[in-house]
């Protein structure tokens, strides 16, 4: 069995927010591996986790669109956010995509 992995880094600073940063690995042309971090605030811990399960399987070409549609549950009530949003988390994404080269 072959398969291609490639393993990316994307960072986004939000307007008025924090830092969003995204290491991920991507398999066959899908998120296989990834852990969101930064200086942004979520309550409960446990949310972080939440959104990287998320992105999960997500596939390489997924707009930052379809993207936010994936982290946003991970963001909802009963989850305090402070200086992140759903499509901060889905632009870095799609910068550790595509090499830091989106929007």
């Amino acid at each position: 069995m072959s398969y291609t992995r490639s393993m990316r880094h994307g960072e986004y600073k939000m307007p008025g927010g924090k830092l969003v940063v995204v290491d991920l690995d991507l398999r066959d042309g899908q998120i296989a591996a990834v852990q969101v971090s930064g200086d942004f605030f979520l309550e409960p811990d446990s949310a972080l986790a939440d959104i990287d399960c998320a992105l999960l399987g997500a596939p390489h070409s997924a707009s930052v669109e379809e993207l936010a549609m994936r982290v946003s549950p991970a963001l909802s009530a009963p989850v305090q956010t402070f200086g992140i949003s759903a499509e901060a988390v889905a632009i870095a994404v799609r910068r550790a995509i595509d090499g830091g080269n989106s929007t």
